[in-house]
């Protein structure tokens, strides 16, 4: 079996020989220990942490940094020129930040070394001459959607710039036009549009950006007749983290930017193998560094190497942990009937709508499912069904989560 691509990646970008775990982690320490030095020459927001570690144990001793903290100090975080700062990226806000959104700012460096990422990840199922379609917010310079584009042409393929929110006509008409062989996008809007326009000339697929429930990826494969290629990332890791390899035994972790570590309820850190919240420290982010960045993210570190080889360390699935859990748990029900193509729920005071697009006429299954959903048993719930038409499209255009009405 083929390698990894990350091991020739990390090798590449920092210069070394091998990627066995002590040169990892002995990596990982000299970056870690050039961040804390440069935090307390600059007097940055973690200016009052140790200036250096003896050892990467001695993390965990550090206090952590929380999604609230981005959103108040995300400008204190800043290590670089507001000069050099090449994209930010902001968050909505809600009612629940008192208006106050995160910002996570980077360099051109840290632009291209998440090009370089995605040219490992998107090597493994992308070949010269290929046409990918890219189904990912296109927001300007640096943008998702523009890095993502900028790693298949470095790849010698062509990317075709599908963004989000085309009703399925639309989608129809780029397959039928366009012949893609490849897929880059969310797995759900992904099972939507192959329910409703069939996978055509669709041989191979990248999915990110959301969770991927079993029964998602299941179907997806059973119709793209391949096995599905899993990413996670997030912007406060510079939109790219872990990539899958040929084994298709969890996704890779770029450790030579990233160190992880999983801590249960308590914030008390868990072995590899166990469930829990992933927790980050971004060790290659030259604009704005987060040491032990609480994700709200559930996943678990999988044991011992992968069949591939590489001794680069793997996530398992990740369950997002931001209000959209419950989608993630509904979505691996619901998806199993095969006649669904795509759902959305909104709770408004004590009733939950849910409103789907149907291949068929069916009420009841969803009902049914719904009503013995923990968190739904009780509830006044309201049902709006129909036909899925040309001019529909996918309910969401970004994360699933339950949404909140007025």
């Amino acid at each position: 079996m083929k390698r990894s691509r990350i091991d020739a990646l990390l090798m590449e970008q920092e210069g070394i020989h091998e990627c066995s775990r002590k040169t990892i982690e002995d990596l990982q320490l000299r970056k870690l220990n050039e961040v804390l030095k440069k935090e307390k020459e600059r007097e940055g927001y973690y200016r009052n942490l140790p200036e250096r570690l003896e050892s990467l144990e001695e993390l965990q001793t550090l206090p952590f940094t929380t999604a609230d903290d981005l959103r108040r100090y995300g400008g204190r975080m800043l290590l670089c020129s507001q000069a050099d700062i090449q994209r930010v990226i902001s968050e909505e806000t809600s009612g629940t930040t008192g208006g106050i959104g995160k910002r996570v700012f980077y360099t051109e460096d840290d632009c291209r070394h998440t090009i370089e990422l995605f040219k490992a990840g998107l090597g493994e199922l992308i070949f010269p001459g290929s046409r990918t379609m890219i189904c990912m917010p296109f927001s300007g310079a640096f943008g998702l959607g523009e890095l993502i584009a900028a790693a298949i042409q470095e790849l010698g393929a062509e990317p075709l710039r599908t963004g989000i929110g085309k009703t399925y006509g639309e989608l129809s008409e780029i397959l039928k036009r366009e012949q893609p062989d490849t897929y880059v996008g969310m797995p759900t809007a992904l099972l939507s549009m192959l329910r409703m326009c069939g996978k055509q000339s669709l041989k191979r697929a990248l999915v990110s950006g959301d969770a991927c429930p079993a029964a998602v990826m299941d179907e997806i494969e059973k119709i793209l007749g391949s096995p599905l290629w899993p990413h996670y990332g997030s912007r406060e890791m510079g939109l790219g983290g872990a990539i899958c390899c040929p084994a298709h035994e969890g996704m890779h972790m770029r450790e030579n930017h990233v160190i992880m570590e999983i801590i249960d309820e308590k914030g008390n850190v868990l072995n590899d193998g166990e469930w829990g919240e992933l927790v980050i420290t971004t060790i290659g982010m030259e604009a704005q560094p987060l040491l032990r960045y609480r994700t709200g993210d559930s996943t678990r570190i999988l044991s011992g190497w992968c069949p591939c080889g590489s001794e680069v360390k793997r996530l398992d699935t990740v369950r997002r942990k931001d209000g959209s859990g419950i989608m993630g748990e509904l979505d691996d029900r619901f998806f199993r009937l095969p006649y669904l193509v795509d759902y959305a729920l909104t709770r408004k005071g004590g009733t939950v709508h849910l409103e789907a697009l149907l291949c068929r006429e069916e009420e009841e299954s969803l009902r049914g499912i719904l009503e013995n959903t923990k968190g739904f048993q009780g509830k006044k719930i309201e049902v709006n069904v129909r036909m899925a038409g040309s001019d529909d499209g996918p309910l969401y255009l970004a994360k699933r989560r339950l949404l909140q009405g007025e």
